[in-house]
This record gives C-alpha cells, sequence and structure tokens, in this order.
C-alpha cells in the first residue's frame, strides 16, 4: 500500500505560531485547594497576612525576662541582684503578673513576654540563690526578643499569584493560619498509547511486540510541569475504537497521543482527529530533528497533539511544544534552561532544512566544557535519562565543527557533573566496577567512544580515566605503548579479557573456526552479515589487523575484501551492541568478548588475550575518587566480581605501571 507525504512541513516557529492561534494560552481557572494538598499547586491570588507573625512578643532563648536597665554595667565581678517572681512563664501561657524594676521572672523560649519587661537574661548568664537573681551578663532593650509582627504584619502581602508553592511557601502559609488556599486548577491530560505492537509493562514480552514508555514517559512530564496525567490506556490500530477513545478524550483540557503520525498507510490518529471537528489537524510535519512527524490540532479550543512513536523524538517534541501550554493553562511560567559554551568533542553532522536538537555528555576539562554526543538515536529509551544537556543545529547549518564552541541547554537547572567521567573503550567488568563505586557514594558518568578517543580525552583533561584496550601492531603488546613515562599520564594495570569470534549457535559454520575462515566465508559467500565496531576502539583495531592478514593470505587488496564483507561500515559503540544485534538476527557475526556473548548465548570463539586498562591524567591521580577507585581494583570483592563475570585477574591489577 502507497503511503502518504507529510502534509506541509513548517519550521518550528511557524509550527507554533499556527497551533497557538487555535487555543487559548492562559490559566484555566481557579479553586480552593486545602493546605495539605497545596504542596506544588501555583496561587491564583494573592496572600495578604490576616495577622501578625509572631502574634505576640516572645522569648527566643530561655531565660529571665528582665527590665534592660537593672543589667547596665554588670560584670563577673559585680552582678546585678535581682528579685525573683513566683511566676514561671512556659509556651502558651498568658503572665498573670508584670515585671518591675528590680525584678526577674522565669521565662521558657517562645513564652509570651510580661508586661513590664524589656529584654530577657539567658539563663546561662545568671545564677540563682535564695529567691535571688545574679545577672553576670548586661542585656539591651529588645534583647532576645521577637516583636509582635517582626517576622510577619498584618496587611502585609507575602506571596503573590504565580508563585509555586514548595515547602517554604505551605510552610508560611500555615504560620498564617490557612487552612485553605486559592490555586490555578490543574490542566487534565488524557494521554493515548497507539499500536497494535504495543504492550503494557508487566506483561509477557512477544516477538515483534515494544513495551509502551511513551506513555509513563508523557504522563510523568506533564505532572513534572504542573498537569495531572489520566493514562487511557494503549489503543490498537482500529479506527473506531480509536475514535471511542478520543472522544471520551475529549472531556480533558488537553489531549495527547503517541504514536500514528507517520502517515504510513497504517497510522489513523491524524484522520480520526480530522472527524472529530473543527479545525482538527492544523500542523503534520514540523523541520526538526527528531521530531519531524509531529501533529498538532485542536477540537474546537481543546489542543491535540500527536507525538512521535521514537522515544527521543516524542521527548524532545513534548519539551518544545507541549510543555510550554501545560505550564501556560497551570499558571506557571516558562521554564528557562541555562546554557553553557562548551567545546564540541566531535564533528556534529546535520540535514540541511531541519532544526536538529543533539543530545550530549559534558564533562570539564582544562580549557573548560567539552560537549560529546551521546547518539543512541531517536528510538533510545536511555538517551534523555544519560544526557546533561543538548545543543542545537540551525536550519540551514549542516554540521558543526570539531573543536567548534558551541552552546549547550542543560536539561537541568544546574550542570551536576559526575566524580568520575570515565571516557574510552565500553567493557561490562568497567561497569561492574562503577557500580560498586556507586554503592559507595561516587557517581561515575562512563562515555563510550572507543580507546583512542578515550586515550585522547585523557591528554586533554577531559576524562578522569581511560578505559583502554590499544593493541601495538609492531611490539604485540596492549597499552604500554601508547602512554610514554613522564608523559603527564599514568597507565594503571587492569584485569584480562578473552576477545573473540561471536555468532549464533547452529549457524552451521565449520568447526573449528577461525577468523581467516570466517572472513573468507563471508567475503566469497556474501551471506553472512558483520556488525563491526566504532573506529578507534580497540576491537576495531584488532579487526582491521586480522582482516590485512587476511587479505595478504587471500593475495587481496584490503579496500576489496573489505567492500566484500556485508556490514563492514556498521559500527556498533559497545561489546553489547554487537551482541545484541546478532542476537536479535540483524547481523550474523563480530567480535566481543566472551562474558557478553555468554549473556546473549551466542557462540564465541577465542582469538586472544587483551589487556584492558586505566589511563589515568597525572594531575588527576590523587583525587580521592580516583584513589577509591584504584583501592577497589586492588580489592579482594572488587576481584572477585570481575573474576564471576569471565575476566581474568592478573598479580599487576591496580598498579600503576607507567608513571606519569
Amino acid at each position: 500500500m502507497k503511503q502518504e507525504q507529510f502534509l506541509h512541513v513548517l519550521t518550528k516557529e511557524e509550527a507554533e505560531a499556527v497551533f497557538h492561534q487555535h487555543l487559548t494560552i492562559a490559566p484555566l481557572g481557579e479553586e480552593c485547594v486545602a493546605l495539605e494538598h497545596g504542596l506544588g499547586r501555583v496561587l491564583s491570588r494573592d496572600i495578604v497576612a490576616g495577622v501578625d507573625v509572631p502574634y505576640f512578643n516572645r522569648s527566643n532563648v530561655d531565660g529571665f525576662a528582665v527590665v534592660a536597665a537593672d543589667t547596665f554595667g554588670v560584670d563577673e565581678e559585680s552582678p546585678a541582684e535581682l528579685s525573683l517572681t513566683a511566676e514561671h512563664l512556659a509556651p502558651g501561657m498568658v503572665p498573670q503578673e508584670e515585671v518591675q524594676p528590680g525584678m526577674a521572672m522565669v521565662i521558657a523560649t517562645g513564652a509570651i513576654i510580661p508586661k513590664g519587661a524589656d529584654a530577657v537574661v539567658m539563663v546561662e548568664d545568671t545564677d540563682c540563690r535564695d529567691s535571688l537573681l545574679y545577672v553576670y551578663h548586661p542585656v539591651v532593650p529588645g534583647e532576645n526578643i521577637s516583636y509582635a509582627g517582626q517576622d510577619i504584619m498584618q496587611g502585609e502581602t507575602i506571596l503573590r499569584e504565580g508563585q509555586p508553592l514548595s515547602s517554604r511557601e505551605t510552610g508560611v502559609l500555615a504560620a498564617l493560619g490557612c487552612a485553605q488556599v486559592w490555586c490555578y486548577r490543574r490542566p487534565r491530560v488524557a494521554i493515548v498509547s497507539t499500536g497494535d505492537e504495543l504492550i503494557a509493562p508487566g506483561q509477557p514480552m512477544a516477538e515483534g511486540k515494544v513495551y509502551d514508555s511513551n506513555g509513563r514517559i508523557v504522563a510523568d512530564a506533564v505532572r513534572e510541569n504542573g498537569g495531572d496525567p489520566y493514562v487511557l490506556g494503549i489503543c490498537p490500530d482500529d479506527e473506531t475504537a480509536l475514535e471511542e477513545t478520543l472522544q471520551r478524550a475529549l472531556t480533558y483540557d488537553i489531549i495527547i497521543l503517541s504514536g500514528g503520525t507517520s502517515k504510513g498507510a497504517g497510522d489513523l490518529s491524524y484522520r480520526v482527529i480530522e472527524r472529530l471537528g473543527p479545525p482538527g489537524i492544523l500542523v503534520h510535519g514540523v523541520a526538526l530533528r527528531p521530531g519531524k512527524p509531529l501533529c498538532l490540532g485542536a477540537v474546537g479550543r481543546t489542543p491535540v497533539v500527536i507525538l512521535p512513536g521514537f522515544p527521543t523524538s516524542a521527548t524532545v517534541t513534548f519539551h518544545e511544544f507541549v510543555q510550554p501550554l501545560i505550564r501556560a493553562m497551570a499558571g506557571l511560567n516558562r521554564e528557562e534552561r541555562h546554557t553553557i559554551p562548551a567545546r564540541a568533542a566531535v564533528r556534529f553532522n546535520s540535514r540541511k532544512g531541519q532544526l536538529e536538537y543533539v543530545l550530549v555528555h559534558v564533562v570539564r576539562g582544562q580549557e573548560g566544557y567539552t560537549a560529546y554526543p551521546i547518539g543512541k538515536g531517536s528510538g533510545s529509551m536511555t538517551t534523555f535519562s544519560q544526557a546533561d544537556g543538548f545543543l542545537k543545529i540551525p536550519t540551514n547549518q549542516e554540521m558543526l565543527t570539531k573543536d567548534e564552541v558551541v552552546a549547550v541547554h542543560l536539561l537541568s537547572r544546574d550542570l551536576r557533573l559526575a566524580d568520575l567521567t570515565i571516557i574510552g573503550s565500553h567493557c561490562v567488568g568497567l561497569d561492574y566496577l562503577v557500580s560498586c563505586l556507586k554503592r559507595q557514594g561516587i557517581q561515575g558518568k562512563i562515555i563510550n567512544v572507543g580507546s583512542t578517543a578515550g586515550l585522547q580525552a585523557a591528554r586533554r583533561g577531559e576524562a578522569d580515566i581511560a578505559g583502554v584496550h590499544l593493541l601495538d601492531e609492531q611490539t604485540g603488546e596492549y597499552n604500554r605503548p601508547y602512554v610514554r613515562p613522564g608523559g603527564g599520564l599514568a597507565l594503571v594495570r587492569g584485569y584480562i579479557r578473552r576477545q573473540g569470534l561471536v555468532y549464533r549457535p547452529g549457524n552451521d559454520l565449520p568447526q573449528p573456526l577461525t577468523f581467516e575462515r570466517l572472513v573468507e566465508i563471508a567475503a566469497h559467500e556474501g551471506k553472512l552479515v558483520l556488525i563491526n565496531r566504532n573506529r578507534g576502539s580497540g576491537t576495531r583495531i584488532l579487526f582491521d589487523m586480522c582482516v590485512r592478514s587476511c587479505a595478504q593470505a587471500l593475495s587481496m587488496p584490503v579496500e576489496k575484501l573489505t567492500e566484500s564483507l556485508r556490514g563492514y561500515d556498521t559500527e556498533a559503540k559497545s561489546h553489547n551492541a554487537v551482541a545484541a544485534s546478532i542476537a536479535l538476527r540483524k547481523a550474523d557475526w563480530g567480535l566481543a568478548i566472551d562474558t557478553v556473548a555468554r549473556d546473549y548465548q551466542l557462540a564465541f570463539t577465542f582469538m586472544q588475550d587483551e589487556r584492558y586498562d586505566f589511563v589515568v591524567p597525572a594531575d588527576k591521580l590523587s583525587q580521592p575518587a580516583i584513589q577509591r577507585f584504584l583501592e577497589l581494583l586492588r580489592s579482594e570483592a572488587a576481584q572477585a566480581g570481575l573474576a564471576d563475570r569471565g575476566f581474568q585477574i592478573p598479580p599487576d591489577i591496580g598498579t600503576v605501571a607507567v608513571e606519569a
């Protein structure tokens, strides 16, 4: 069946303008809310104090209410001698006696100051003997007293309309005696996930199915921005069922659908909305990446948004188009994102004609911040959770060059850098070590870019630690040839991994299988699909070395051999990604370590042991977090955990093999 094309792709600004023409971008009205339910709500009216706070003059300390003039000039050698009254004032008691000159009255913190007293002497500056009080430290009028209205005066405007209520504000309201408060009504947002492929979390997974994560993401994002989400569940690709669901959804303030925007033959959402009432679909396609298939519409004055199905696309478009709408309806100001300048760690390519959002890690180096792309694609679930921020590539720009200074828009108000930034080669053993550090209160961030890029990041001071397994072709040694003594980098010994061929069992491949034999079969028959590793990774360096050796043995140019290997240019950034591609039958073979082959129940043919070590900049070696990492490497518990995961533990693990 022929797929329809996008109606008319608009710029972000054009799409917003068309959408907003048909909406009321304002608070929805107000309601009286019990104070106990006020947290997170937004005030719809100014709060004017109806009472003084405190309501009476009160003591700030435990001590004695006195006339200040009676204490002037006293000291340790010449104390004032005052008569004690019979009354003892506790909080909540109304004084019955008056303090006359030459008298003192016992008073507790928070108690009402009796008539006649104008100061309170702290108990530690006094001594009581025979119904007399001896005062050894002078006080001035008003000392240790909070006067009525000193904090809040009756008639004073304390909180203003539009103020979100945190625990600080609800505490103030309680102090004013407010049991109820007028707040803007929260927008009620109906959320519908669409697609036959979706199943709810908790149901058993089946071939071709996908857990509905967008419904959870959108619902919680609505709640974070002042709305009340109402999840109406998963609707199959059936026009009648979808129309019935959307008719129910029209009783809400906003309708959000997830999926059904790309105008393929099976996508129904936009067609059903057109039948619900005018104005219908207003925008179908925005020059945005990710997020181009976004649909914006309305039924009457009720906004209807159809988010793309991919999680990152859905999240980007929600934050750009839906979040401001919900916040305005809830009486909240538009969220302001802070930006920081950063150096682009790599070249960022873009498609001309689209405003592109690139999610990035941010690390601090010797010359400021550096932005590393996450690059997991719009279908990735973890992208937003791992990102520090995003950068924008303008509509008419095709790339950002490496080392160009870019503006990173932070996803949180403050940039919270990890205690340890680890850049380099991926390893499940490193994942385990970082989890161990997390339990010790040390937060680590891992950026998988390959051994070569990790080594370069360590040289620039961007990486606190770089995980590397770089094989030197001349010496056959791992890592040491790349780190020279006195060069500003220390090489810390790690553990040993088993590297080899990974493939699905039962593939009818000849046994015993060698790299040379598998390459020959893949090149000549053209049926086996390779999943390669990213350039600069240690595994890719090993793979290309072996390919060059095979080319020589087969009397073929290296370029011709690599061209004949299907999938040679398809790159995965981790061993897990290689194993997952093979397990899911997207590829047939690749190079990875035996640990992940075992995890994914794949066949493994050993090729060689390799050292997975750690490079640390000299000026960071003494940092507490680095020292904790080294202590962890040397600990029996961590070594046992690594061994359980299939790694070999050499006797020099955790020692410095090359001095900085």
